[in-house]
């Protein structure tokens, strides 16, 4: 079996691939919608892609991809902890206080800024597609006063030295990953937290209180929602759906029947998923 993911190698994406899927040939792709497609042309049979940051929040470009353009169901829910290192070339290693310059991915940039703000104040922070990629250039300018920041695979991978460790702003820092392709993907190998439904929710834009009406089909079923956030539908300004997370310990036919509800009300639901969230310890 072939399961794509958000590349390159040593990436956050790459290490929950592999320890999801150890023993199956995995492809790099260069962006998320590039790996969504590739499971939509049936050039792999799953897909490993990002959707919320525990800093940072929804992946939006997932959410949107997903919900505008896809119909690609999600099949399991991958939850990694983030440590995010300072890495520098090894003849930078003790002069690691003079870099000049920081690369890495928006998302560990905007982790890191606590660190930065105390020991790089001045220095210039450079967006890169991953954090992989920001160790990879760092290794092949050795001789550059510039640093990455990414996960330990990376300077495993590129030979680099950790300056300093697990550098993010929170300790409970953690990465919510979709695999899609598929409604059911079995992880036997891997603890199960919980059973979760994601959907999205779009309610007609001239019906007063329309997003309370929605809720409340959940509410007086006692159906526990753990997440509702809205996104624009790029149709008007001021025009949104809401996506919303939903905790599967009802039975589905009542988690139907307030779904049927919304419908009624004249709300269109797309339900992205019901899945098992599977939770990766010890890295």
């Amino acid at each position: 079996m072939k399961v794509g993911y958000l590349g390159p190698e040593s990436s956050f994406t790459h290490t929950a691939t592999k320890t999801a899927f150890p023993n199956e040939t995995l492809v790099p792709f260069h962006s998320i919608p590039a790996c969504i497609k590739a499971v939509e042309f049936k050039e792999v049979d799953l897909g490993v892609v990002p959707i919320e940051n525990t800093l940072e929040g929804s992946v939006n470009t997932t959410v949107d991809y997903l919900f505008h353009q896809s119909t690609i169901p999600v099949g399991a829910e991958i939850v990694l902890p983030i440590f995010q290192q300072l890495m520098v070339s090894k003849e930078n290693q003790k002069s690691w206080r003079e870099v000049t310059r920081i690369l890495s991915h928006p998302q560990a940039l905007a982790q890191s800024q606590a660190f930065l703000n105390k020991y790089f104040p001045d220095a210039e922070l450079e967006q890169t597609p991953s954090t992989a990629y920001a160790a990879n250039f760092v290794s092949e300018h050795p001789q550059r006063k510039i640093a990455a920041i990414a996960p330990k695979l990376s300077a495993e991978t590129y030979n680099l030295a950790i300056v300093k460790e697990d550098i993010q702003d929170v300790a409970i820092n953690r990465t919510r990953f979709w695999v899609i392709g598929s409604e059911k993907v079995d992880l036997p190998h891997m603890p199960v937290e919980k059973r979760k439904m994601t959907l999205a929710i779009t309610m007609p834009n001239n019906m007063p209180g329309a997003l309370h009406k929605a809720l409340s089909a959940f509410s007086w079923r006692e159906i526990d929602l753990s997440k509702i956030e809205s996104r624009p539908l790029k149709t008007a300004l001021g025009e949104y759906f809401f996506l919303i997370d939903l905790i599967s310990e009802k039975p589905v036919e009542l988690i139907q029947f307030a779904l049927q509800e919304i419908q009624l009300m004249g709300g269109e639901v797309k339900v992205f998923g019901n899945y098992n969230i599977h939770p990766i310890h010890g890295i």
